[in-house]
């Protein structure tokens, strides 16, 4: 199946964070575009990621561990992993979750900030 992230409707998961996403039975695969400053509160799933930065600089902090990833970077989130993060410039990251995130296909977002 072929997919063209622009046919998709963007949302905006957190403060300058906005995505456009797609789901198949097992994965959510979400590109996210951040606003340099945007900052994601601290938060936890179930679900596994990973971040993939393709472009811009973040910092992220996993489990109290702060880090700074770069375009080229890929950051592995296990399952119920505390983490935030702020966008030193903009970024956009390519994330991947598994299952499915549920919250997100039906517009609902546990850790929105409004």
């Amino acid at each position: 199946m072929k997919i063209t992230l622009t046919d998709i409707p963007s949302f905006e998961i957190t403060r300058g964070f906005t995505a456009r996403m797609f789901h198949t039975d097992g994965m959510t695969i979400a590109c996210v575009d951040v606003e340099a400053g945007a900052e994601l509160p601290e938060h936890a799933h179930f679900h596994e990621q990973v971040s993939n930065m393709l472009e811009g600089e973040f910092e992220f902090v996993m489990g109290g561990e702060k880090m700074t990833l770069r375009t080229g970077d890929s950051l592995v989130i296990p399952s119920n992993m505390p983490h935030s993060g702020r966008a030193l410039t903009r970024c956009r990251i390519l994330d991947v979750f598994t299952p499915v995130r549920e919250d997100f296909r039906k517009g609902e977002v546990a850790y929105a900030v409004r």
